[in-house]
């Protein structure tokens, strides 16, 4: 017997060098603002995030994605003739059409077929469930996924009052960010512990959707014009969208692992998509109760990288020796939406 799978030959990341404190975003939202001044260090009390990253006027959700392409390909001696597939996955697009994927293809001179994935910050995940159906048929055996996120675009710094204010705070923890994923087929004989993803579960709570928005670029923005604020800037309502994903990880995770018959402490390294500290909490306590111990914490340093989270905490823990070859992982994806998903992988 033998086993087609989506093996991980390579992640990495790619960090604006731009680094903006918490306290020098408050100060953009005072100088921006009409009046209101941010109450000094309440972002960083409600979400831990210190600083994000900024990506370039100039730069685009493409330009990110391809900064960490091109290092992955160097660094793996792939050339753009070797890549079968290649999936742009992310929340950020360059426009409504053509699909990323095809801007960025051009930038890496690949001539391979392409297509983008979104579904919010589970984006990379779900590319990469995708990528192991694919592999498994046969159909492809190399596939690039590349990821850019420019979240940061959508913080609206201009608020005219406390209210305004709390349905913007989210988006002040958004931080600009590339990765790139390499994966390839490879057949596991049997007798031997399965290398590459093991499985991948997923659950949705669709009526949440209104929780978190973005109007701008999709055609609601165009049939409903009202100004560029209103449309460009991301909303939250925070109660029901943590309350939605809360849910999820509740239901979702426990089942989802009884069905691949695994446990969190099968794992050597777990990565979860980090929004706010206070979220790890919930996820490391009593009802879901993911070791602490087995998380590598990005958030205040890196911020909210939307879709880019999970590879950002991979390539981190393949660097630093957190997860190394053998080894089992799982990634855990929360999204707005909202979805929550759990994939195993073995490196």
């Amino acid at each position: 017997m033998s086993d087609l799978r989506a093996c991980l030959a390579g992640a990495t990341v790619h960090l604006p060098e731009r680094w903006v404190t918490m306290t020098e975003r408050e100060a953009q939202i005072a100088a921006a603002s009409s009046g209101f001044t941010p109450p000094p260090g309440l972002i960083t009390q409600l979400t831990g995030v210190e600083g994000v990253h900024l990506s370039g006027d100039d730069e685009q959700a493409s330009d990110l994605a391809v900064r960490a392409a091109r290092k992955l390909l160097a660094e793996q001696g792939v050339q753009p003739a070797d890549i079968d597939l290649m999936i742009f996955a992310a929340a950020s697009q360059d426009m409504i059409e053509p699909a990323t994927s095809h801007i960025v293809a051009d930038k890496l001179s690949l001539t391979c077929p392409v297509f983008d994935v979104k579904n919010a910050c589970n984006s990379v995940l779900n590319a990469m469930e995708i990528t192991q159906a694919l592999i498994a048929s046969g159909r492809y055996r190399t596939v690039l996924i590349t990821c850019g996120e420019a979240p940061s675009v959508s913080a609206q710094l201009r608020v005219p009052d406390a209210s305004a204010f709390a349905r913007s705070l989210p988006a002040y923890g958004f931080s600009d960010a590339g990765a790139a994923l390499l994966l390839t087929a490879e057949e596991s004989a049997g007798h031997l512990p399965p290398r590459g993803i093991l499985g991948c579960r997923f659950a949705a709570d669709s009526a949440a959707w209104p929780s978190a928005t973005v109007l701008h670029g999709g055609i609601a923005s165009l049939r409903r014009r009202t100004g560029p604020e209103a449309t460009a800037s991301f909303r939250m309502d925070s109660v029901r969208m943590r309350d939605s994903l809360r849910a999820l990880g509740r239901t979702h995770l426990h089942r989802a692992l009884g069905e691949l018959g695994l446990g969190f402490d099968d794992f050597a390294f777990i990565a979860v998509h980090q929004v706010a500290l206070a979220d790890l909490d919930e996820l490391c306590g009593p009802d879901i109760g993911v070791p602490r111990d087995k998380l590598l914490v990005t958030l205040p340093r890196h911020g909210n990288v939307a879709s880019a989270s999970l590879p950002l905490q991979l390539a981190r823990a393949l660097e630093t020796g957190r997860a190394n070859p053998g080894d089992l992982v799982a990634l855990i994806g929360l999204a707005a939406g909202s979805s929550a998903g759990l994939l195993a992988l073995r490196l």
